[in-house]
């Protein structure tokens, strides 16, 4: 099974343009995303897509290997274009602007699809229980549903499931944006209109359910830093000073 792991990389990201290219200690957040990506040993092939010149550059300076892709309306319709032609049979999507990733959560996923011997999940993907009450309502936090086996049911930026019966305990998870796709599902993504949910809730995750495929949810503790406005940035330096990671 040929694994390989792509990084979708936007240079004008909407709430912090440029983010990519700000500096984490004395390399760019991108560089230090790549080389953490390769230092898990865990694929076969590591690379950045990106429509940025500039992040390009950036990649090739370090002996490391970036594509420029076309206009995307998400990051899996990024990777989709950049992995078209490229054979491998699990593609790893690992976000730019996630410079800490580690390579426990990354083996989770990719044992799922060593597990699964009658191919039937299309990707997998990682959540994390959320306890505190803001971070449950918070709309920035896509929350995931599984059933029984750990297949999602729904993603929404809305609290879900509704707690009506107290006796219950209901447990909420949060969806982090790591993603394990069979290349198969991949592009057949990319074919597929954008789906009425995905576009209500502006999640790409809903167009692979509303099509029918299976998605399976890997519960970690792993707790990144998503760099998403300055301030993030500025949590992320502080990690890298303190040691914390």
């Amino acid at each position: 099974m040929k694994i390989i792991a792509v990084i979708p990389a936007r240079f004008e990201a909407s709430r912090f343009p440029g983010k990519l290219m700000e500096k984490l200690g004395d390399k760019s957040v991108i560089a230090t995303t790549y080389e953490n990506v390769v230092a898990t040993g865990l694929f076969s092939q590591v690379f950045v897509a990106t429509d940025s010149p500039v992040i390009k550059q950036e990649i090739d300076s370090l002996g490391g290997h970036a594509v420029l892709t076309g206009p995307a309306d998400t990051g899996s319709d990024r990777i989709a274009e950049a992995t078209r032609d490229i054979e491998c049979d699990i593609v790893l999507n690992v976000q730019g602007d996630e410079p800490f990733i580690e390579r426990k959560p990354l083996e989770d996923l990719i044992e799922v699809f060593r597990q699964d011997q009658r191919r039937e999940v299309s990707l997998a993907s990682l959540k994390m229980r959320l306890q505190d009450e803001h971070e449950i309502r918070s709309p920035h936090n896509v929350k995931v549903v599984t059933d029984l086996k750990g297949n999602a049911l729904y993603f929404s930026r809305s609290v879900v499931p509704y707690a009506r019966e107290s006796s219950v305990e209901v447990r909420y998870y949060k969806h982090i944006g790591v993603y394990a796709f069979r290349k198969q599902a991949l592009q057949e993504f990319a074919r597929l209109s954008a789906s009425p949910l995905e576009i209500a809730e502006k999640i790409e995750c809903l167009r692979y359910l509303e099509n029918g495929m299976k998605i399976r949810m890997v519960e970690t503790q792993f707790v990144g830093v998503g760099i998403d406005v300055p301030e993030d940035l500025e949590k992320a330096k502080a990690i890298m000073k303190n040691g914390l990671k």
